[in-house]
């Protein structure tokens, strides 16, 4: 399972979504450091890279502790389904207990030295065989000696023996700032091989989790920062967006939009791994445009998903019996998954995984999210970018054709933030607005872009009724229907 990646050996660490960002693991017989502020998640990734070692890869693990003792750590782990009371007794774990009031004789402030510490390590190691190694939180260890000299010369003579014994270690440090502080004691990113930085932000009121690997010493990496998540009963899980839709895929099949007229205005229907968005105003139609869209998915005997982020199950359903659709029976059919939920039930980073985790299981043909705007509630503009790149790409990697719905700031249609996010992505734009014609209010449908294909550029008037949306005529003279950035109209 070892990976050669620039001439340097990895190990995978088996976390979610890290060995994507990480080319293949952590580079293997070395310390890394795993830097990050107070509930981060650095300890949990220490645990995870542990147990997912002894799972997937048969490599036993050692986990010294400092701070918290063994038993906090175990039930820790049984939120996340991990036994590790059972890898214990199975010789394929086990917890070295540093903290002071366990072993005060392994800490020593002054001229005391960490070889008592150093050769508990290598006992451990040698008794059950041990590959990798965790040392959870080392700032607390550290903090007792006054000279950062010191720190750095035992950093350096513990790297050294850990590499000796040929295992693989996380070193996690808590460090004071979210920005521009990669230690405590300014020395640990020198001493170390590899650095990774956790960050808990807060921007603009909410918090947003983030994953850079600063530096893997003689071996490649991907650079920046990722968004991650920490999920009951799924642990550690990074989400490296634009990795997700590397696949390149260019379908040719046409699918029903769910209506014959913006069929013939599309030149046939949607292609089959488009990602379309439907804009407008509250009110037009656009959960309508939705809903036909998986109806017609349903007809034709393809497994749908229909997410909504603005209304309940139960509204979502009176709705589309109004305009002739009966959403439970598509879903006794077997053909249909709905799943309702408000934005404010979970961080944005838990609704992609929760959304990722649905499609997966259930590998639609078609899928519709109602509304993006909805998120950007719970969202920083930054993160509902990533959030949108991130879904629009893992989606067209599965071929699945996926319509999204996008709430205009205002009636008359000027822009939402959602849609400066996902207009140069998506393949497909639909937008639908409300016109002010001879003193009445009607509803205005155009195609303001459709990649690869030539379609119906022309502003055609839609009414609704109990049977759905039905398309008309062209207008026949000018009217302002685009809403512009500053909030105006241009004329269509």
């Amino acid at each position: 399972m070892r990976d050669k990646s620039g001439g340097v050996t990895k190990i995978p660490t088996g976390i979610d979504g890290f060995d994507l960002i990480a080319l293949g693991g952590l580079p293997a017989n070395r310390m890394t450091l795993v830097a990050g502020t107070t509930g981060s998640g650095k300890t949990l990734f220490g645990l995870e890279f542990l147990m997912k070692g002894i799972l997937q890869f048969d490599e036993p693990g050692v986990f010294v502790t400092f701070e918290e003792s063994p038993s906090d750590l175990r039930k820790v782990m049984t939120a996340f389904d991990y036994d590790i009371d059972g890898k214990e007794e199975s010789g394929e774990w086990t917890f070295i207990d540093a903290t002071l009031t366990s072993s005060p004789q392994d800490v020593v402030v002054g001229d005391y030295d960490l070889g008592a510490l150093i050769a508990r390590i290598g006992a451990a190691v040698q008794s059950i065989g041990a590959k990798r190694v965790v040392l959870d939180s080392t700032g607390s260890l550290f903090s007792r000696f006054a000279d950062t000299g010191h720190v750095r010369f035992e950093l350096f003579r513990l790297a050294a023996a850990l590499r000796e014994q040929g295992t693989t270690s996380v070193l996690t440090m808590e460090i004071a700032g979210e920005r521009n502080a990669f230690s405590r004691f300014g020395v640990e990113e020198f001493v170390a091989d590899n650095v990774v930085v956790l960050r808990n932000i807060l921007e603009e009121a909410k918090r947003r989790r983030t994953i850079e690997i600063l530096k893997f010493r003689g071996a490649p990496h991907r650079t920046g920062e990722w968004l991650f998540t920490i999920v009951a009963s799924e642990g550690f899980i990074v989400i490296p967006v634009s990795l997700l839709g590397s696949k390149e895929l260019a379908s040719s099949t046409r699918v029903s939009t769910g209506n014959t007229e913006v069929d013939r205005m599309c030149g046939g229907g949607f292609y089959r791994d488009s990602a379309i968005i439907v804009s407008g105003p509250t009110g037009v139609g656009k959960t309508l445009m939705a809903i036909q869209f998986i109806a017609a998915g349903v007809a034709q005997g393809e497994c749908c998903v229909l997410f909504s982020f603005e209304e309940s199950r139960d509204q979502l359903i009176r709705n589309a019996a109004s305009w002739g659709f009966d959403l439970p029976m598509m879903e006794r059919s077997g053909n249909l998954r709905i799943a309702c939920e408000y934005p404010e039930m979970a961080s944005l980073e838990d609704h992609f995984v929760s959304m990722k985790q649905v499609i997966e299981e259930y590998q639609p043909v078609r899928l519709a999210v109602d509304n993006l705007s909805a998120l950007e509630r719970v969202a920083t503009a930054r993160g509902l970018r990533d959030f949108i790149i991130g879904m629009t790409s893992f989606v067209k990697h599965q071929e699945i054709t996926s319509l999204f719905t996008s709430t205009t700031r205002t009636l008359m249609g000027a822009s939402s933030i959602t849609e400066a996010h996902i207009s140069a992505i998506t393949d497909t734009i639909v937008v639908m607005r409300y016109a002010e014609l001879a003193g009445e209010i009607r509803r205005a449908i155009t195609l303001l872009k459709m990649r690869g294909s030539s379609h119906d550029t022309r502003v055609r008037e839609f009414s609704i009724d109990g049977e759905g949306i039905h398309v008309g005529m062209a207008f026949g003279q000018s009217i302002g229907i685009l809403g512009l950035a500053g909030g105006g109209e241009s004329v269509i």
